[in-house]
């Protein structure tokens, strides 16, 4: 099975990427035999920056965005968001990819399932 979850939401400041990097982990952890993608749109693309530093206590989302790609979980970060907002040509998480809407939908024409936050 094949499963594209979508953020839509910036890192920090509402708990959906939390809850959408939540999800991928515990599905790539409870069930081996699915595949899990992560596509970044709108100001998730934030997500994909590497040395974030939250409070002790607090969520990371790039631990957690570590977590799914050590998994075996593919995140993808869209290039036309990521343009938009000035970060395209900064430094990445190891493991994620800039993208684009035409590797978008190919991933999404081939989920099974597709989850959005």
């Amino acid at each position: 099975m094949n499963i594209l979850i979508i953020i839509n939401d910036a890192p920090y400041g509402t708990e959906k990427a939390y809850n959408a990097l939540r999800t991928a982990i515990t599905i790539l952890k409870e069930h081996k035999n699915v595949n899990v993608q992560v596509f970044l749109m709108a100001d998730s693309v934030g997500c994909a920056l590497p040395n974030q530093k939250t409070p002790n206590g607090y969520y990371n989302i790039e631990r957690m965005m570590k977590s799914v790609i050590n998994k075996g979980g593919k995140i993808k970060a869209c290039g036309g968001c990521s343009e938009a907002r000035g970060i395209d040509k900064l430094k990445w998480i190891e493991g994620i990819e800039l993208s684009n809407m035409k590797e978008f939908t190919k991933w999404t024409v081939d989920a099974d399932k597709v989850l959005t936050f």
